[in-house]
């Protein structure tokens, strides 16, 4: 390899990935740092496909902490394929409620059918196979091939790819196509031809001479990215591959991995309405298609205004064409803000009531009892509206306070897979 400090610092590299010797050296360092620094997390140590699959599609883009407690709560309610596959879309929404994403719940689902039909409920073991069912992609097929049938499958998330370009000291967006090809180049090569380690070189720590090492391998590389090589401030001094990092050696980690453009919002209002009659609350279903897909939430649309003259004469008439109801607002309960996609979203929630008979509806509408609306799938804010009846707060709508319940709630519901941990 050559002289990583007679490099220009941004001068890519013509002969980028490193030697055998250096390959050999980063393995043993990064699989003794993983045996002795690797968090107990409930999904490690299970080599169940099943299991390992739910953990994977659980992680993108969602945090570790938050995972933990809905991954047994999941389990415990679908604990194999077939129970998954035999349930209603509405029972595994409502388990996945307050995880977001809630594509990755729909798809979890229909892959569970699939697997069922296609594979006789076992859950496949060719790469190809698991890559061609619904919300499974390359890195996600490559982590349940890895670590639940020990195949040499290489991944890329977030973390590894992070990882990666600094210790190649790659200078430009890693998410475009020239860099992509790079790190899965990368990310193939970290993975030894063969499936254990020789004891000669796991001499310096206790891992036994048969390891399922692809697993192992690719376990190490997220959790050395998600607790050492952290995107601001990576903590160089605890990395135990520091010396091999061409990055730390040129100095480079506040501009690697290049900064992608910072995400442009879009302000929008939105309003629900809190509407009871007899004891029930008006509900609305999401269809197919549209955000929140077969979840159900209080009526809301967006508020089209400026800020001195919101328009509630268009919001009446879009709320009575979603819900087929003419209605009438009263006071503003409560405020939230929240993020979804690319929509920095102010949602209003104001009491209402219906006036006349229901009319044609775009969306399904049910009168639903507050305890009923326990065994609905809701999507956050309709489930943080929910919770301020369960929690007491009927004077709220009883009363309409003058001063109004105020929250920032930041929930970001997208469908972008594989950045996790």
């Amino acid at each position: 390899m050559k002289n990583q400090n007679s490099l220009h610092p941004l001068c890519p590299l013509r002969e980028a990935l490193p030697d055998t010797k250096w390959l050999q050296s980063f393995r043993r360092k990064l699989l003794a740092w993983y045996e002795k620094h690797a968090r107990e997390l409930p999904w490690r140590g299970t080599v169940d496909p099943y299991k390992v699959w739910v953990s994977e599609i659980m992680l993108q883009q969602t945090t570790t902490a938050a995972v933990e407690g809905y991954y047994y709560r999941f389990l415990e309610r679908f604990p194999d394929v077939q129970s998954l596959a035999t349930a209603s879309e509405v029972d595994v929404l409502r388990y996945w409620e307050g995880l977001g994403y809630y594509r990755r719940a729909t798809q979890l689902h229909r892959a569970a059918q699939m697997i069922v039909s296609a594979h006789g409920g076992t859950f496949p073991n060719i790469f190809d196979d698991v890559l061609s069912l619904p919300g499974i992609g390359r890195y996600t097929a490559g982590a349940i091939c890895s670590i639940a049938y020990h195949q040499r499958r290489p991944i890329l998330e977030a973390n590894t790819i992070r990882l990666h370009a600094r210790l190649l000291a790659y200078p430009d967006d890693p998410t475009k196509a020239a860099g992509n090809k790079l790190l899965w180049q990368m990310a193939e090569l970290v993975l030894p031809k063969q499936s254990v380690i020789p004891r000669s070189q796991t001499a310096t720590h206790t891992l036994c001479s048969r390891l399922p090492l692809y697993g192992q391998m690719n376990q190490a590389l997220m959790e050395l990215g998600s607790l050492i090589c952290a995107p601001k401030s990576p903590d160089c001094a605890k990395c135990p591959v520091v010396s091999l990092c061409r990055t730390a050696q040129q100095g480079l980690q506040h501009v690697i991995p290049a900064l992608k453009t910072e995400k442009n919002f879009e302000e929008r209002t939105e309003v629900a309405l809190v509407i009871k009659k007899h004891g029930k609350y008006l509900m609305m279903h999401y269809p197919q298609g549209v955000r929140w897909a077969g979840l159900w939430d209080f009526p809301r649309c967006e508020l089209n205004h400026d800020v001195q003259q919101p328009d509630f004469f268009d919001y009446c008439i879009n709320i009575k064409h979603l819900t087929g109801y003419q209605v009438v607002l009263h006071d503003q309960l409560a405020e939230f803000r929240h993020v979804v996609t690319r929509f920095k979203i102010t949602l209003k929630v104001f009491a209402a009531e219906t006036v006349g008979r229901k009319n044609r509806a775009k969306y399904q509408t049910e009168w639903v009892t507050a305890k009923n609306l326990d065994d609905l799938a809701l999507n956050t804010t309709g489930r943080k509206i929910a919770g301020m009846e369960a929690e007491g707060c009927k004077s709220l709508f009883k009363n309409h306070l003058a001063e109004n319940v105020k929250g920032t709630l930041m929930t970001h519901e997208t469908d972008r897979a594989d950045q996790h941990r």
